[in-house]
C-alpha cells in the first residue's frame, strides 16, 4: 500500500503572528516556520501504518516555494520514504492545492491520501474535501482513529454529537484530527538520513494545473484588543448587564 501525505509550511504555532503595517498580509520576515501540526499528525499516522506492515511506501508532498523542501525533509525524518515539491511562487489557495494533489494522485496511484484537516494559517479546512471531490474518492474527515484491513479502512471521526465510525474502500482520502496520535520526536540520526532521501521538484505546469488565485484578499487586520472586565454587585446587576448591554440573553 502506497500512502501520499501532503504537508504545508506554516508559521510555527508558538509564534505570535504579526500583520504587515499596510494590511496586505502576514509578516513572514524573521519568523520561525514549521510543518503544519495537523499534517505532522498525518505523517505520524502513515509511518505507524508502515510500522504495522500495512503500508509499503510513504510519499510526502508539499506545494509552495523552495523553502518547503525543509518541511519535506522533516517529514522524511519522521519516516516518509521520499518527497515531492510542487514549486510555485504563486499564492496557492485550497482549490489550486487540491488540483495539484489530484494530478499527483493520478500519477502515483496511492491507496490512501492522509492530510491534516486544516492548516493553522488560513484555517480553511477545504483541501482534503476538494481533493476527494476532484478525484472522486471516498473521504473521512476529522479522523481520531484509523484501522486498515485489506482494501477496507475503518475510520473513527469526530462529530458534533460524539464519535462516528465509518468504513471506506481504498483508495480514499482521510483528514486528521488532533486526537489521532502524538507525533514522535525527530532524532538527529533520522534528520541526517532524511538528507539522503529522494526529493523531486516539479512545477504546476508540469502537472497541467493552473494555480492562479481565484480569491483576492482585500485586507488583513489583527482582532480588536479585548476590553477590561467589570465587577457587578449582585446577580440582578449581572443579568441586567447581560440583557441590556451585552444583549446575549
Amino acid at each position: 500500500m502506497k500512502i501520499l501525505v501532503p504537508v504545508k509550511r506554516v508559521v510555527d504555532y508558538n509564534v505570535k503572528v504579526r500583520v504587515k503595517s499596510d494590511g496586505t498580509g502576514v509578516d513572514f520576515a524573521n519568523v520561525k516556520m514549521s510543518m503544519n501540526p495537523f499534517d505532522e499528525i498525518a505523517v505520524e499516522e502513515a509511518v505507524r501504518l508502515k510500522e504495522k506492515g500495512v503500508a509499503t511506501e510513504i510519499i510526502a508532498v508539499s506545494c509552495g516555494d523552495a523553502k518547503c523542501q525543509e518541511t519535506l525533509r522533516t517529514a522524511m525524518a519522521i519516516g516518509a520514504d521520499r518527497g515531492i515539491l510542487v514549486e510555485s511562487t504563486e499564492e496557492l489557495q485550497p482549490l489550486a492545492v487540491a488540483k495539484l494533489l489530484k494530478a499527483l494522485v493520478d500519477k502515483e496511484q496511492p491507496s490512501l491520501i492522509i492530510l491534516g484537516k486544516q492548516a493553522i494559517d488560513d484555517d480553511a479546512n477545504q483541501t482534503g474535501q476538494m481533493l476527494a471531490a476532484l478525484a472522486d474518492l471516498p473521504q473521512a474527515t476529522f479522523a481520531s482513529k484509523v484501522e486498515v484491513a485489506g482494501d477496507k479502512v475503518s475510520v473513527t471521526r469526530e462529530v458534533d454529537g460524539g464519535l462516528e465510525t465509518i468504513s471506506l474502500s481504498v483508495p480514499a482520502v482521510i483528514t486528521t484530527d488532533l486526537r489521532l496520535n502524538e507525533p514522535r520526536y525527530v532524532t538527529l540520526p533520522n534528520i541526517m538520513k532524511a538528507k539522503k532521501k529522494q526529493l523531486n521538484v516539479v512545477k504546476p505546469e508540469d502537472l497541467g494545473v493552473d494555480v492562479k488565485p481565484r480569491l483576492k484578499t482585500l485586507k488583513v487586520s489583527e482582532p480588536p484588543k479585548r476590553g477590561a472586565g467589570i465587577k457587578v454587585a449582585d446577580v440582578a446587576a449581572l443579568v441586567d448587564k447581560l440583557k441590556n448591554e451585552a444583549k446575549v440573553i
